[in-house]
């Protein structure tokens, strides 16, 4: 049982920050502006789900993947890092629209739940972050004698997560306008700095881990 609640723990703590639904959240707001209550609980649920089996994937055959590819970690989160650099730099630009561009920027409903994967899930919401420190964790548990009970307590972990995801988007819309509308827009500008942020570090990472690599 120790085992079960180490890997649970170690998986929530260690992904949770990262993935940060709740800093999310005013993002996903901003982006299904507009969209009826219905639409934006089909689309927290796809993201879920989506957010789910990524980084189940990622925990448990994500180094098989990068492997059979020749691809590194590093690689991963240079690319994915570049395209939340270009996530943020929008969402934040996207604060000056005004109230009037906005309504005519509306995304039609149909078109916005074709967007549950990517950008919304992917990378926007499970990020090369949250993948290359997903594959960290299940390399780490593959080398442990109780691998069947690491795995049962990582699957829990990555559940927690998901759940925490549904649940911040599902009712973003009720929880944010609490803030008002010049304190939502603070948090919306900046969750967008934040994300751009991160996408640098990401980047930084990424060459950072290449640059170490031996030359041949």
């Amino acid at each position: 049982m120790a085992h079960v609640v180490a890997a649970f723990l170690g998986v929530v703590v260690g992904l949770f920050p990262i993935v940060n639904p709740l800093g999310m959240a005013p993002i996903f707001l901003r982006l299904t502006t507009g969209s009826s209550e219905k639409v934006r609980a089909d689309l927290a649920w796809r993201v879920a789900v989506g957010g789910l089996a990524l980084m189940v994937a990622s925990l448990f055959v994500g180094t098989y993947i990068l492997a059979f590819f020749g691809l590194t970690v590093a690689s991963v989160q240079m690319a994915g890092g570049l395209v939340l650099v270009a996530a943020g730099w929008r969402l934040l630009q996207q604060g000056d629209d005004s109230k009037e561009r906005e309504q005519q920027s509306r995304v039609p409903e149909d078109v916005l739940l074709t967007r549950a994967f990517f950008p919304l899930t992917m990378p926007l919401t499970v990020g090369p972050g949250t993948i290359s420190v997903a594959i960290t964790l299940g390399a780490k548990s593959a080398g442990s004698g109780n691998l069947l009970l690491e795995s049962v307590g990582a699957l829990l972990g990555v559940f927690a997560v998901a759940a925490s995801i549904y649940l911040s988007y599902r009712f973003a819309h009720r929880l944010l306008p609490i803030l008002g509308e010049a304190g939502l827009d603070v948090f919306l500008r900046l969750s967008a700095f934040i994300l751009l942020c991160l996408g640098v570090q990401i980047v930084w990472n990424g060459y950072s881990a290449m640059a170490s690599l031996p030359h041949g």
